[in-house]
C-alpha cells in the first residue's frame, strides 16, 4: 500500500524502511519510527557527507558514446512497453510560416518520455540485479517512469528526490510502488545520497540522462520521428542533461544526415551551452525556471561526446517565450505540456530558428507534467509576454462618475476588467484619484488600441509592464 500523506503533511507508510549508514551505526531515515517521514541530514557525520561515490556508468575521464545499433536495439526491446505517439502537422504551422509537426511524448503514459530510456535500462539489468532493484537520483520525470516501469517489469525502484520536487510526482512514484527518499536540497545533493545508497545497498544507479541504455532508449522517438515524418528538415529537441538530445540525434543522422539537428534550453539553466564553451561540461549555477525539467546543472559526460558532434545549433530562449509558447499549445493545439515541453516552439516563436520559414520541422514536446498551480501562472505570465493582459495607472476625477467613465471607455472597447482599485492618500491633487486596473486584451492590436485611446482621454497614463514577446517593442510611457 502506497504512503499518504498524514494531517501533519508528513509522509506515512505501512511498513518501515531504512538507509543504513556505511559505518552501519548512524542512519538516514526515510520512513522510520511511528510511519513517519524524517530527515536528520545535519546528524550525518562530516566525514561521510564529503565520501564521493562515482557513478560507473558515466565517468567523465572514459565517457562512453552511444551507436545507432544500440538505439535499435533498445526499440526492439521497449516495443509494447511504450506508447508510440504521434506527430500530427501543428495549427501553429500557418502563423509561423513553417510545416511544423509536433511529437506528442507528454502522452506516454506517466507523461514524459523518460519511460523509454528507463523501461531500456530495466530491461538491460543481469537478473541478480534485476533482483536487487535500482536506484536514481530525480526532480520528478526520469523518477516516475523507472518507478512505473519497475512496477510493470517487477524490478524494486528507490528514488531520491529533493526537497524542491512538487507533492505531486512525489506520491505518482509512491502509487507505482517505489521507495521515495525526499532527500537534499538540490539536484546534485539528491545525486550523491542516491549513488551513496547505491553502493551500500548494492542497487544499481541508473543517471536519467547520461546511463548509455537511457540515451539508447530516448533515441528511439527519432526512429519514430523518421516513420512519421518524411525528412524533416529539422529536429528541435530540449536540452537539460543531454541525453535525449544525443539519443536522437544519434538515430536521425544515420537515418537522414541532411536534417538539422536544433537543441534548446533556457536562459536560466544553460548547461550544455556551457559546456560547449568551456571544451567540456562544467558546473552551470541554475536559477529558478519555468523549464524545470531541463534544470541540471552539469550536463552528462557521455551525451556530450555523442551530442556534439551531430549538433547543428543551441538555442538559448528567455522564460517569456516558453510561457507564450505553453499557452500557445494550449489555446491552438489542446495540448498541455511543461516547460520543457515547450521549449521548441519557444525557439521558433522568438525568431530563433527563421532561416527554417517555409521547410519542415519537428518540434519535441517532451513532457506534460506541469504542477496545476504553475500551469496557471505560466498562463498569465504568456498572456502578459504577448501584452495581452496588461497593467496600467490613470489619473481621473475624484468626481461622482470618474471611474465609472473609465470602466464605461473600457467595456466599449471591449476589455475585460480582472482587478482595479483606486488610491487617493499619495496625490498631490485632492480632487484626482489614481485608478489601478490589470486588464485582458483580445491580442496586440487591441492591446495598442487601448494604450491610445486612454493617452487621448487622460493626462496621467502609465503601463507598468511592457510585452516581453513583442519583437522590437520598447516602452515609450
Amino acid at each position: 500500500m502506497p504512503p499518504i500523506l498524514n494531517s501533519n503533511n508528513k509522509y506515512t507508510t505501512t511498513t518501515e524502511s531504512k538507509i543504513s549508514r556505511l559505518n552501519g551505526n548512524d542512519e538516514l531515515k526515510d520512513v522510520h519510527q511511528n510511519g513517519e517521514h524524517t530527515s536528520n541530514r545535519d546528524q550525518i557525520p562530516d566525514s561521510f557527507e564529503s565520501e564521493e561515490v562515482l557513478d560507473p556508468f558515466c565517468n567523465a575521464e572514459s565517457p562512453q558514446k552511444i551507436s545507432f545499433h544500440d538505439v535499435t536495439s533498445a526499440a526492439f526491446l521497449i516495443k509494447g512497453g511504450i506508447v508510440e505517439t504521434p506527430c500530427p502537422r501543428s495549427h501553429i504551422s500557418d502563423e509561423i510560416g513553417m510545416e511544423l509537426y509536433l511529437k506528442e511524448e507528454f502522452l506516454q503514459f506517466t507523461g514524459s518520455f523518460k519511460e523509454r530510456g528507463a523501461r531500456y535500462a530495466l530491461l538491460k539489468l543481469p537478473e541478480a540485479q534485476k533482483n536487487k532493484g535500482v536506484i536514481s537520483a530525480s526532480l520528478g520525470n526520469h523518477a516516475q517512469g523507472l518507478s512505473y516501469h519497475g512496477y510493470k517489469l517487477n524490478i524494486p525502484v528507490t528514488v531520491v528526490m529533493p526537497e524542491a520536487a512538487t507533492l505531486m510526482k512525489i506520491q505518482k512514484c509512491r502509487s507505482y510502488g517505489a521507495r521515495v527518499v525526499v532527500e537534499g536540497k538540490d539536484m546534485a545533493e539528491a545525486k550523491r545520497i542516491a549513488l551513496r545508497m547505491s553502493k551500500e545497498e548494492g542497487l544499481t544507479y541508473i543517471n536519467g540522462y547520461d546511463h548509455p541504455h537511457i540515451m539508447a532508449g530516448q533515441g528511439t522517438i527519432g526512429l519514430e520521428i523518421l516513420e512519421q515524418v518524411s525528412e524533416p528538415d529539422a529536429v528541435i529537441i530540449p536540452v537539460g542533461g543531454g541525453g535525449l538530445l544525443a539519443g536522437i540525434a544519434t538515430a536521425i543522422k544515420s537515418l537522414s544526415p541532411k536534417t538539422k539537428i536544433i537543441g534548446v534550453e533556457s536562459e536560466r539553466c544553460q548547461s550544455f551551452t556551457r559546456a560547449m564553451e568551456n571544451g567540456g561540461p562544467i558546473y552551470t549555477p541554475i536559477e529558478s525556471t519555468l523549464a524545470d525539467g531541463l534544470a541540471v546543472p552539469t550536463c552528462g559526460y557521455n551525451a556530450y561526446v555523442t551530442a556534439l558532434p551531430l549538433l547543428d545549433k543551441m538555442v538559448v530562449v528567455k522564460e517569456a517565450w516558453i510561457a507564450l509558447s505553453i499557452l500557445r499549445l494550449v489555446e491552438l493545439e489542446k495540448c498541455v505540456v511543461e516547460g520543457a515541453g515547450a521549449a521548441g516552439l519557444a525557439a521558433i516563436l522568438s525568431g530563433h530558428l527563421n532561416e527554417f520559414k517555409g521547410k519542415k520541422v519537428v518540434s519535441l514536446l517532451c513532457g506534460g507534467n506541469i504542477d496545476t498551480t504553475v500551469f496557471g501562472r505560466c498562463l498569465e505570465r504568456g498572456l502578459a509576454a504577448e501584452g495581452r493582459l496588461l497593467r496600467f495607472n490613470v489619473t481621473v476625477s475624484d468626481r461622482p462618475g470618474g471611474i465609472a467613465d473609465l470602466c464605461k471607455l473600457l467595456a466599449e472597447l471591449g476589455v475585460s476588467v480582472k482587478d482595479i482599485m483606486h488610491e487617493r492618500a499619495w496625490l498631490h491633487d485632492i480632487f484626482s484619484v489614481e485608478v489601478k486596473v490589470v486588464c485582458e486584451t483580445r491580442d496586440w492590436e487591441h492591446s495598442v488600441e487601448l494604450r491610445k485611446t486612454l493617452k487621448e482621454r487622460y493626462a496621467q497614463v502609465r503601463f507598468i509592464d511592457s510585452p516581453m514577446a513583442i519583437p522590437g517593442y520598447e516602452m515609450n510611457e
